[in-house]
């Protein structure tokens, strides 16, 4: 999916500034906690805007965070996958469509329909600080 360009002084706007200032993938209700001085006032706007957005290619979801961050790639046929550092908490978007299409031949008549690529380890500065057990989800 392409991204595309966002209409401005929407609430959408503000939510995507939201998550491209965060550090680690955001709840809804954490987006919403970042909004403070915006029109929005209840999680169906920061909802409705995350639909939006992931309509547009703009956010994605972590399935298995319930969380979401900003896309950092351009995905014109392909799909995202995520690296989720465990210890700190850091996100790394790669291109998993090679993943995704292995994954679809070996299927055996099972039908995808959400696919989603999310690899669960440390990350290369947490390796370096010496960090060998995960203390983050």
């Amino acid at each position: 999916m392409a991204n595309m360009e966002v209409p401005k002084g929407s609430n959408d706007v503000a939510v995507l500034h939201v998550l491209k200032q965060a550090r680690a993938p955001l709840s809804a209700y954490e987006i919403l906690g970042g909004l403070a001085g915006t029109s929005i006032r209840a999680p169906v706007q920061v909802y409705r805007s995350l639909e939006k957005l992931g309509k547009l290619g703009l956010v994605h979801r972590l399935e298995s965070l319930n969380a979401f961050v900003a896309c950092h790639c351009v995905h014109e046929q392909s799909s995202p996958g995520f690296l989720l550092c465990t210890c700190c908490g850091e996100v790394q978007e790669f291109d998993a469509g090679h993943a995704l299409s292995a994954a679809k031949g070996d299927a055996q008549g099972f039908r995808i329909d959400t696919p989603s690529v999310e690899l669960k380890g440390l990350c290369q500065h947490c390796q370096s600080e010496g960090h060998t057990h995960e203390h983050r989800a």
